[in-house]
């Protein structure tokens, strides 16, 4: 071997590591990012205009206004508090309960930092509207009679206090139930049963609204609703699909298996209806379809086409179940069925995500270090406990501060008069 051989062979031998080290960075993907761009939009289409019109259709006419306006403030809201603090604790570090403040005001977050082969800003906004609508949710549950200061100041402490340190359990890097192999594709139990739960505590604290049970109070347009939900359906590829963070096929079949869910649950929750009521109702199919959704958020990464079908049947009439039958058996009023779709659907979803993950289901398996359907429901109904304890007790010492500070409930007068007019001055039909 002559002497420029050998220069050669040293030359490589030190570019080496150099060479390994470019193989394991990051690479920014064109194609992963435009889709998470377009995921992103979806997401943020289900709260505004998606769950604003789903709520406002089933509220009366003197309210339809103020539930417009309390979902785009929390919009509002929770886009500032992730920014300044919200996505940090989240994601900003590998502790086993909270990230950390490293990240706050989006520190280190800049045009050319990736998370995987997305941008993070990307990331970042894509986790913003997670935060959004999980509060958002919650306006089913106080519909019609929380004052609207007492709505913004529990909104920010429960985004801070609640929501951003179960996100980073659950997706965090270094996240407690992250590593004991939770499967929550999409927000299971950091959505779902974090605002189902979160909804029923505020419902009992407010208690129920003037004349609920001796008064009827039907939803003032159904049409809005069913408008909703068609908006909310479609936006949920964007939850499901693009929590894969990339245009590959776990995107595929997250996408399919939502389709599948969903339609599945709607027609159970429809025919269920029409063999006890006699007739199928709109809002029956609609919120069918939606108990459908929430339960496959948190398998669409894990489950295959038949798992999904099961699914979504069994969502659709346990859920039917939850909302006609728990108001009634526990003496709660949950004037949009935050706790009865969310936290059951939720609940659901969860558990049986760890049965249908099997590979001898169609799934594509289960969480890391997991070898068994027992071992995996176990994991499952590990992070349904705690999110339900921890939310519990949070969101009640949250409740019990702010009724001390400024209160939680509008006066009677106003109650009576409608919230449009009372806490905002507006109508929303000049008739």
């Amino acid at each position: 071997m002559n002497l420029k051989s050998l220069i050669g062979l040293f030359g490589l031998t030190m570019l080496m590591p150099a060479l390994a080290f470019a193989e394991d960075a990051p690479v920014l993907s064109s194609g992963d990012t435009a889709w998470m761009l377009v995921a992103t939009v979806l997401v943020l289409f289900m709260t505004i205009p998606g769950l604003s019109m789903f709520y406002s259709g089933m509220v009366r006419s003197k309210n339809a206004l103020s539930t417009f306006v309390q979902i785009f403030a929390i919009t509002a809201l929770s886009t500032i508090v992730w920014v300044v603090i919200g996505y940090s604790i989240a994601f900003g570090g590998e502790g086993a309960y909270w990230g950390g403040l490293d990240k706050m005001f989006l520190n280190g977050v800049t045009v050319d930092s990736l998370s995987g082969t997305i941008p993070e800003t990307v990331f970042m906004v894509f986790q913003m509207t997670f935060a959004i609508i999980t509060p958002a949710l919650i306006v089913g549950a106080f519909a019609e009679r929380m004052k609207f200061s007492a709505m913004i100041v529990f909104t920010v402490i429960w985004l801070i206090v609640v929501y951003a340190p179960i996100t980073h359990w659950v997706w965090g890097d270094g996240g407690w139930l992250h590593g004991k192999g939770i499967l929550d594709f999409a927000g299971g139990t950091v959505v779902h049963i974090n605002a189902g739960v979160a909804g029923l505590m505020v419902a009992i604290m407010l208690g129920k609204r003037k004349g609920y049970g001796k008064t009827a109070m039907p939803p003032h347009n159904l049409t809005y609703t069913i408008i909703g939900a068609s908006m909310l359906w479609v936006g949920w590829f964007g939850f499901n699909a693009g929590s894969e963070l990339a245009a590959d096929n776990v995107a595929g079949m997250a996408m399919a298996v939502t389709q599948i869910a969903a339609a599945a649950a709607a027609l159970t929750w429809m025919f269920t209806e029409w063999m006890i009521h006699g007739k199928p109702s709109g809002l029956g199919i609609a919120s069918g379809a939606i108990a459908g959704l929430i339960a496959i958020t948190p398998a669409a990464g894990a489950v295959g086409p038949m798992g999904a079908l099961a699914l979504g049947g069994i969502s659709g009439i346990l859920c039917y179940f939850s909302v006609a039958q728990l108001k009634k058996m526990f003496g709660y009023d949950d004037p949009l069925d935050a706790f009865g779709l969310h936290g059951v659907g939720g609940i659901v979803g969860a558990l049986l995500t760890g049965v249908f993950a099997a590979t001898s289901l169609g799934g594509a398996g289960f969480g890391e270090g997991i070898d068994s359907m027992g071992g995996q429901v176990m994991v499952q109904a590990m992070g349904v406990g705690a999110t339900i304890i921890y939310t519990s007790v949070m969101t009640l010492i949250i409740l019990f501060a702010i009724k001390i500070a400024i209160g939680l409930r509008v006066s009677e007068e106003i109650e009576v008069e409608g919230l449009d007019t009372g806490e905002h001055d507006e109508r929303a039909y000049i008739l």
